[in-house]
């Protein structure tokens, strides 16, 4: 997300490049289930993992009753509760179970679907940011005073050639616009339950954004 700090289409950009990175473990031999191992190691050694603890903050926020300063009371604590434990794994295990699809595809296909689903997944973040107002001044309001409305065309613009990485299916298609639904739908959950957008929830959103596309774009090149 550093690239919103001066131009929101650094964001979506980002995606293509690791994407294709991480697309590459796909030509290794392997079976599904190991190869599906290989998979969340090639993310984790390319993407970090720092976007899982807005995973975590969010999970935790979510199971908590009262306002959205109470929620984001909970966000700041440092202890993991379950709602944030159980996030986590949902996240990992959905995951798993993409790589473990993802092995049984055509290898070019596979990495088309991983190369979208990563352009999505920073493409939902910048619109996050180009519409979004900050819970709070921190990390998430750095990056939505640096983005606006102006500059959503550009961003949707350049991930759009990502929807034609895996030819004449619709696979890609459906990763880019489930990863960008995803992101819409937790900006929406935030605005209505924290009172904006922070830096959980970008963090958040580029790993659901992920799965959520990921499976996306499985699910219709089986059926399609």
């Amino acid at each position: 997300m550093e690239g919103v700090r001066g131009d929101a289409s650094g964001v979506p950009l980002s995606g293509y490049v690791l994407g294709a990175l991480v697309s590459l473990v796909f030509v290794l031999p392997l079976p599904a289930p190991s190869g599906a191992l290989a998979f969340l190691l090639a993310l984790a050694a390319v993407m970090g993992i720092n976007h899982f603890d807005g995973v975590a903050d969010l999970g935790d926020a979510a199971v908590v009753h009262g306002d959205a300063e109470r929620r984001r009371d909970v966000m700041k604590d440092t202890d993991l509760g379950v709602g944030g434990a159980l996030a986590i794994a949902f996240v990992v295990v959905g995951l798993a179970l993409a790589g473990v699809a993802l092995f049984g595809l055509p290898t070019l296909v596979a990495m088309g679907i991983v190369l979208a689903s990563e352009v999505g997944a920073k493409t939902s973040m910048a619109v996050q940011a180009c519409r979004g107002v900050a819970a709070h001044e921190g990390l998430g309001s750095t990056f939505t005073s640096q983005a606006g409305p102006e500059d959503l065309s550009t961003v949707l613009l350049l991930a759009a050639p990502a929807a034609l990485v895996t030819g004449f299916s619709p696979a890609a298609l459906a990763s880019l616009v489930a990863a960008v639904a995803t992101g819409l739908g937790l900006q929406w959950w935030a605005r209505l339950h924290l009172g904006g957008t922070s830096g959980d929830v970008f963090g958040a959103t580029n790993q659901l954004a992920s799965l959520v596309a990921l499976h996306a774009g499985v699910v219709v090149w089986t059926l399609w």
